[in-house]
């Protein structure tokens, strides 16, 4: 979706809204491709006394996989994202600030895509007492007890020697 600036720019006060589907099931992000159902985008731009002001909430459900049990889990995301708008950037670059295009439009699905996936967790977790897999006998430990045998300290060997013939 892109959005024509022009009509705004010179008019302060002014509100161009916007509202949309984002499609992201076809990107991968870590491995998986974490948004299979459309992402939406509702927002607006707004004239500040001469600043243009990018408003935009982002809401999704994520399909994503524990990084503890590995079970897949879903869960809703949402974004709040603000920024300026520059339709000529004239001291440099800025990285606060989102340049337009030289025609006067802003390409909202390249930008609103880049916001959400930057806002994406780098740690999934199914919930927060998550117990994880055991690194030895890989049971779930938040379904059932670890079976690995417990090992016996090799200074200890004698002494655990003479409590298995106690029993």
């Amino acid at each position: 979706m892109k959005l024509d600036l022009k009509r705004i720019a010179s008019q302060p006060g002014q509100t161009l809204p916007f509202a949309f589907s984002l499609d992201l099931s076809q990107v991968e992000w870590n491995g998986s491709r974490p948004a299979p159902q459309p992402i939406a985008v509702e927002g607006k731009v707004r004239n500040m006394a001469g600043a243009l002001v990018l408003t935009a909430t982002l809401t999704g459900t994520l399909s994503l996989q524990c990084d503890r049990c590995a079970k897949p889990f879903t869960r809703d995301k949402r974004v709040e994202y603000e920024t300026l708008v520059d339709l000529k950037l004239e001291n440099g670059e800025n990285d606060d600030i989102v340049l337009a295009g030289p025609d006067g439009s802003l390409d909202l699905d390249e930008l609103m895509g880049d916001v959400f996936l930057l806002n994406l967790d780098t740690k999934n977790l199914c919930s927060e007492d998550c117990k994880g897999l055991c690194p030895g006998c890989g049971v779930d430990l938040n379904v059932e007890p670890c079976r690995c045998k417990k090992e016996v300290d090799p200074r200890l060997a004698k002494l655990a020697q003479l409590l298995e013939q106690k029993d």
